[in-house]
């Protein structure tokens, strides 16, 4: 059975304007699939008793976080964590980054 497209879904289209830097997408493709897989190999390290196992597990998590954390400081923009926090302390926040203008030749 063929499905009609669906429209894209409100936090899909948020969460690419809030990357629009190439690099920062590219270091978020990297650091996301990190961050979850990190806390996924805590229950095979304790259900295999390993340490090494659980090193990695934990590397993967703060590893992935610090890639996103620095594809954030490129773009100028503060992280979705930060900014809710911001939020609640009633903070200023940088959501959206203003598009960086490249410089005019003056002639």
């Amino acid at each position: 059975m063929f499905c009609p497209p669906q429209p894209r879904d409100p936090l899909i289209d948020g969460w690419i304007a809030r990357h629009r830097d190439p690099l920062s997408f590219g270091l978020h493709i990297i650091g996301i699939p990190a961050t979850v897989l990190g806390p996924m190999l805590l229950p095979l390290a304790l259900m295999a008793w390993s340490l090494g196992i659980a090193f990695l597990g934990v590397g993967l998590f703060v590893g992935g976080y610090l890639i996103q954390f620095v594809g954030h400081a490129l773009e100028g923009s503060d992280p979705g964590e930060v900014i809710w926090l911001k939020r609640k302390l009633g903070l200023p926040y940088v959501e959206i980054a203003p598009r960086r203008q490249s410089p005019q030749n003056s002639a």
